[in-house]
């Protein structure tokens, strides 16, 4: 966790110094994402909101993407598309004032996920004034190794989107 927190505290310095705030999309992280961001001390004036979305169910309550969508434009989940989707997805519904969106989606583990991907293998995607979107392989069949892999690799893509991108602050 330690890693996991001092990424996030990067994170949050980066966002804070530039008055900017993030929204998190997430399924097999589990919400370690948004709890290395909000670990830190004045998350509240960077962090929007979060959503787990693991499920079809939260997919459509809390991100606001149908399955149904999803199979008419050929994006499956754990795939570079719908993670973009997913991070556009979640900062539309945190307001016009987030700027950035950032998601993962993938597969823990073990046994990997029903359309053949294997386990540790996850889409990550940052959305904002720099696009971002990466796949990773841990090549690990352990579920919670990968949770923080995928945890620590979302929030270095963010990092290096926010130290890319322009400064929004006059």
């Amino acid at each position: 966790m330690h890693d996991l927190l001092q990424m996030g505290s990067r994170a949050g310095e980066l966002l804070k110094a530039r008055g900017e705030k993030v929204a998190i999309g997430e399924t097999s992280a589990g919400g370690l994402i948004s709890a290395s961001l909000l670990a830190v001390p004045g998350a509240s004036s960077y962090f929007a909101g979060g959503a787990i979305t693991y499920s079809k169910r939260s997919i459509r309550g809390l991100a606001g993407i149908s399955i149904d969508e999803m199979t008419a434009r050929g994006i499956r989940s754990s795939s570079e598309p719908y993670a973009q989707w997913l991070a556009e997805a979640v900062r539309a519904k945190h307001g016009e004032r987030v700027l950035w969106g950032l998601s993962e989606t993938g597969a823990a583990g073990p046994g990997g996920n029903r359309y053949g991907d294997p386990s540790g293998h996850t889409c990550i995607a940052v959305v904002g004034p720099v696009n971002l979107v990466r796949t990773i392989r841990t090549g690990s069949d352990d579920r919670v190794a990968n949770m923080w892999a995928f945890a620590d690799a979302a929030l270095a893509l963010l990092v290096e989107a926010l130290e890319a991108a322009p400064s929004q602050v006059a």
